[in-house]
């Protein structure tokens, strides 16, 4: 990097900036973005075709879709935060509890956005690893939590390896943190889950003051495109954070958007359950090439690379297949039914040229 012009503060400078799936080329599948691969329905494109006032603001504060989730999830609107997706209120939420001298944990490897947000807050990353089976280890985190710690991210699903907590262990996790602390149960995901016990964060809602919900329109409901997500929390909570947001950041085509996608949540049922099916194809199919595939809850599976990431995801790109490199393990998402016999041939081969990959 060339020396900047001006100056910076250098842990910026320092810092990586996030980078988003690699694009893909024509005729390429492009599963690196954890997109859903069907289009808009056409409820949506019809209330995102009626919102022609691009003179005037967005409202604020995003009001009837916080009155929506809020009927949704039986708190008050007070209680939702609507951000330009989750990942900005994630932003927000560092930025409202910790700087300089204060502490973020979180899982690693987890979401490629938590280093960033401490970094930008001046606040200190403490990254707990995983476990062997790429998953949270909530006993780790707690024992992580100091009396500088301002805030806890627990990613369940967790991206990239796609595993999730069970309630009854993040219950106990909870009971271990002080009250003072936020804790962000981050749920990009929640709409894939079918393991059984697996956490649902609504069951804080009202109980656990420190315990905010994240969720997103941006997977399951298919508007990656319109960045639109929100928190669900204690409402004086929520609004320290919203003074840490970008005024008029969430514009008045995604609030439709979100709305119609809500009015159209039967045919969302129905895409999530083809994305689950197919995964659960994927992942056995897998497994019996010799993958050791952890099990994932999301729209997307993790195959552990290791040193050979960098080459692997070139076999994948061979056969047409654009997927997410992440430093020790490639990231796959699920798309459409025409990536999967590409997606499972770059993988034979993949596992066929470096058989030390193989589970024992």
């Amino acid at each position: 990097m060339s020396a900047s012009p001006v100056r910076l503060r250098p842990e910026i400078l320092a810092q990586a900036a996030y980078q988003q799936g690699k694009p893909a080329r024509a005729n390429d599948f492009k599963l690196s973005s954890n997109e859903l691969p069907f289009a808009p329905t056409p409820r949506v494109l019809d209330a995102v075709a009626g919102v022609s006032e691009y003179n005037r603001y967005p409202d604020a504060s995003a009001r009837v879709v916080r009155e929506r989730l809020a009927e949704r999830f039986g708190v008050s609107p007070d209680e939702v935060l609507i951000g330009n997706g989750s990942v900005s209120l994630l932003y927000q939420a560092v930025l409202a509890t910790s700087g300089p001298g204060d502490e973020v944990v979180y899982p690693w490897r987890s979401f490629e956005a938590y280093p960033g947000m401490a970094v930008v807050a001046g606040a200190t990353s403490v990254q707990v690893p995983l476990t062997a089976g790429h998953a949270l280890d909530l006993d780790a985190m707690a024992d992580a939590v100091t009396e500088r710690t301002r805030l806890v991210i627990v990613c369940t699903p967790n991206n990239p390896t796609g595993t999730t907590v069970q309630q009854a262990d993040l219950d106990a996790f909870l009971d271990r943190i002080p009250s003072d602390v936020l804790v962000i149960v981050d749920e990009a995901y929640a709409e894939f889950v079918t393991t059984p016990g697996a956490v649902d964060a609504t069951a804080y809602l009202g109980k656990r003051p420190n315990v905010i919900l994240a969720r997103t329109f941006s997977k399951a409901w298919g508007l990656a495109g319109l960045r639109i997500g929100y928190f669900i929390g204690d409402a004086t909570v929520l609004q320290a954070l919203r003074t840490a947001g970008i005024p008029l950041s969430v514009t008045g085509v995604a609030q439709a958007a979100a709305l119609a996608a809500l009015d159209d949540e039967p045919v969302i049922r129905e895409r999530v359950a083809e994305i689950v099916e197919r995964r659960g194809e994927i992942q056995a199919a897998l497994r019996e090439q010799g993958w050791d595939v952890p099990d994932s809850d999301a729209n997307f599976v993790w195959l552990p690379t290791g040193e050979r990431t960098a080459e692997i995801e070139g076999v994948f790109r061979e056969h047409g297949v654009i997927v997410r490199a992440l430093g020790d393990g490639i990231r796959v998402s699920i798309g459409e039914a025409e990536a999967t016999d590409p997606l499972l041939a770059a993988a034979a081969e993949a596992i066929g040229r470096f058989p030390e990959l193989a589970r024992a």
